[in-house]
């Protein structure tokens, strides 16, 4: 069903992603972001469709995640996604939590570690800052004032916000002036934050000095990382069939390129010209919602352990409880 090993060149993955909405990371749509990578030839990704559309039927061109989410379609899911389905192995899905992502920003922010490369790349220490901040952040605030705080630095860790929406520095301090009064470890965490405002104020300037740079919050760019080290990691180069992002622009694919020597090449597609497109972008959909279902405790165990196998072990995470489930064996909770 894959490529086979003896091909020499590299391997072409197809990817898609669900639940994105660029950087607005919280008080959007979606609260998970989910990149779904697929190794299979072309043949067998058109038979999976095939056999989808037979099981859980729909009259749309391009077969989507909700036909099978349905619950009167569940069957055509679990057929999916268990171990004698047509896709384990071949598929590898990458998990955001948005508002994780957020937190760990802006706990990097804190500290001498670079927060504007995508994704998280924390210290041990950094990485116990965010988990704790994450958890004890509601509480501590309180529920309007935390939703506040994670709003106002998702839009100053953002280059271009689409809204017309101008949030400066100042603005963003004010409260955290108020929220370090707190006490506990989230109100020293707002102390260290407070004293590293020249840090944020600097990370601001360079952010809009350079609008070619990578979003800082954006999840596609660490989604697209973890795929091609995931399928690279024998030392084969990889080359990626994308559906199309806007992210994805000519001076980011070839900065791409340079910062992941694996990286092959990126070519661009509308996912319904490509049934191995059309697999990761259903495969990507169904991983968002049962991941995202999990995440607010409403989670169904049996598709939840049946999802288990596809999770990249670095998914950006913070909710203990859901990572659990939602980790492969013997993973742990690392970014």
């Amino acid at each position: 069903m894959s490529q086979s090993a003896g091909v020499q060149g590299p391997l072409e993955i197809a990817c898609d992603e669900s639940g994105a909405e660029g950087e607005k990371l919280v008080g959007g749509n979606t609260d998970v972001f989910a990149h779904a990578s697929v190794l299979m030839d072309l043949a067998a990704a058109e038979e999976c469709i095939r056999e989808l559309r037979a099981r859980a039927p729909s009259p749309a061109t391009q077969y989507k995640a909700g036909h099978i989410l349905r619950e009167k379609h569940r069957a055509a899911l679990r057929w999916l996604l268990s171990p004698s389905g047509p896709v384990l192995g071949h598929v590898h899905v990458y998990l955001t939590d948005k508002t994780f992502l957020v937190v760990g920003k802006v706990v990097g922010l804190t500290t001498e570690e670079a927060a504007q490369g995508p994704g998280l790349n924390l210290s041990p220490e950094a990485r116990d800052m965010a988990v704790a901040l994450y958890r004890e952040g509601p509480r501590a605030f309180g529920a309007g004032r935390w939703a506040a705080f994670l709003d106002a630095f998702n839009y100053l860790l953002r280059a271009k916000n689409g809204q017309g929406i101008a949030v400066t520095v100042d603005d963003v301090f004010l409260l955290v002036d108020e929220l370090r009064r707190a006490g506990g470890r989230a109100g020293e965490i707002m102390e260290l934050l407070w004293a590293a405002r020249p840090r944020v104020a600097a990370f601001r300037a360079r952010l809009l000095a350079d609008l070619q740079a990578f979003p800082s919050l954006d999840p596609l760019i660490p989604g697209i990382r973890q795929a091609v080290g995931h399928w690279g990691r024998g030392g084969r180069s990889v080359s990626v069939v994308h559906d199309r992002q806007t992210t994805l622009t000519d001076e980011r694919i070839a900065e791409l390129r340079r910062l992941l020597p694996g990286l092959a090449g990126v070519r661009l597609v509308e996912s319904y010209l490509d049934a191995r497109v059309q697999v990761a972008d259903v495969l990507a959909g169904a991983a968002r919602k049962l991941a995202s279902d999990e995440l607010n405790g409403r989670g169904d165990p049996a598709l939840t352990a049946l999802l288990r196998p596809y999770v990249d072990e670095d998914s950006i995470w913070g909710e203990d409880r859901s990572w659990a489930l939602l980790n492969p064996p013997d993973a742990v909770m690392s970014w």
